[in-house]
């Protein structure tokens, strides 16, 4: 269990650094794109990015899940005949991922309302650069190589920033912007130094099979309702908000959602060591991860509350607008933070019902958002609320499971 802790804390730590770096980001794009809500844009547009990689994010979870499993009962035949199948995966669903979203971004960014083609191709080269950097994120985290995912992370950050120093500064444009991300993708790379630890050992054999796809079903739940918590007021907000309430929002969001962000870590070391471990065994420490990351987020809070005049200053957009909306948007990502978080539990431990309750309370959250929230003061008075109705009735479905476990039920 040392070990459980070390590398929760390692990660925190470099989260910590990392977020840095993307506050850093933020104050440089906040200074240049100060004109016809291009700094709303490109928030936006990242946050759609991520809308279409979707499904990225839900293959990434469920090859986590089994990689940790495989590797934790010494199963080293399904585990090298997931690796493989991943490896042969990659071209063709980086070509039909391609495909797929050429059809649905003309159609979606007018939905969404964005002004501009060029906005959308750029989100899409996120989603195809994300593809290739899911898989090295989903090796890091299965094998449990979290110094390596926490040296690639600020890897990932500086080069990030050094892109901006170079395009961003000279052609302060939305789309700029959005490259950066895709740049820095490019950090994934270095695992090519560690490419002989993954050389095919024996016989493989392949993992798919009932249960496998039934998990990746409830993992496209689990995962699509986390988005739409996270980020799914991204889309409200570009959908109807006006270019000038479109840049004080997503100031103002920016600086929420890295609470959740900078202690995501914790989770990640929470999924991988519960994918690997029989239930109930381990609780005790498992339980403590839950409490420091519960404890990071409502520190946090407090603290951007407190100081978020001086947070907005640095970014450039300090204004009262942005300022009256930190205290709502700080709520809610609390409420959300501790969503995902037993989210997490419940999906490591197989608790299948409770992953697809909170895909669908997920779903609920959005679509309530996307009817009531039109305008910035109607959209800050919903989602705390919300937020707070799902936790509650997610948090005692979870109570209820973890009291009937016992040791050795899966």
């Amino acid at each position: 269990m040392n070990k459980l802790w070390r590398s929760g804390i390692i990660l925190s730590a470099v989260s910590v650094l990392s977020g840095l770096g993307g506050y850093a980001f933020q104050a440089i794009i906040g200074r240049h794109l100060a004109h016809d809500g291009e700094y709303g844009l490109a928030n936006n547009t990242i946050g759609f990015a991520g809308f279409l990689g979707l499904p990225l994010a839900i293959a990434t979870t469920a090859v986590t899940h089994y990689i940790a499993r495989f590797k934790s009962s010494g199963d080293d035949a399904r585990l090298q005949g997931l690796l493989a199948g991943c490896r042969r995966s990659l071209f063709h669903l980086t070509v039909a991922g391609s495909v797929f979203a050429v059809l649905l971004v003309k159609p979606l960014s007018v939905f969404f309302n964005f002004p501009r083609t060029s906005l959308m191709l750029a989100a899409l080269l996120c989603v195809l650069a994300g593809l290739w950097g899911s898989f090295a994120v989903a090796l890091c985290q299965g094998l449990a190589w979290f110094k390596r995912l926490a040296f690639i992370s600020l890897l990932g950050v500086c080069l990030r920033l050094a892109f901006c120093g170079v395009l961003v500064t000279r052609y302060p444009v939305a789309e700029t912007a959005v490259l950066a991300s895709v740049f820095m993708v490019l950090s994934n790379l270095v695992l090519l130094f560690w490419k002989k630890e993954l050389a095919p050992r024996g016989a493989a054999t392949s993992p798919w099979n009932r249960e496998f796809v039934q998990f990746f079903i409830v993992s496209a739940a689990c995962i699509g309702g986390g988005y739409f918590f996270m980020q799914g007021d991204q889309l409200v907000a570009q959908r109807y908000f006006s270019p000038a309430a479109r840049d004080a929002y997503a100031a103002a969001e920016r600086l929420a959602v890295a609470l959740p962000m900078t202690v995501s870590p914790l989770l990640i070391v929470l999924f991988t060591h519960r994918s690997g471990s029989q239930a109930g065994h381990g609780r005790r420490e498992q339980f403590k991860l839950l409490g420091l990351y519960a404890a990071g987020l409502i520190g946090g809070a407090i603290a951007l509350i407190v100081l978020r005049s001086f947070c907005l200053k640095l970014l450039g957009r300090n204004t009262p607008e942005a300022a009256s909306m930190i205290i709502p948007l700080s709520i809610t990502m609390v409420f959300v933070g501790l969503l995902q978080a037993f989210a997490t539990w419940a999906l490591a431990s197989r608790w299948l019902k409770i992953a697809l309750l909170y895909g669908g309370l997920g779903l609920a959250y959005w679509v309530t958002l996307l009817c009531l929230g039109k305008s910035p003061d109607e959209l800050l008075r919903v989602m705390p609320t919300t937020a707070g109705l799902a936790l509650g009735l997610l948090f005692f479905v979870w109570w209820l499971a973890t009291r009937r476990e016992t040791p050795g039920t899966t």
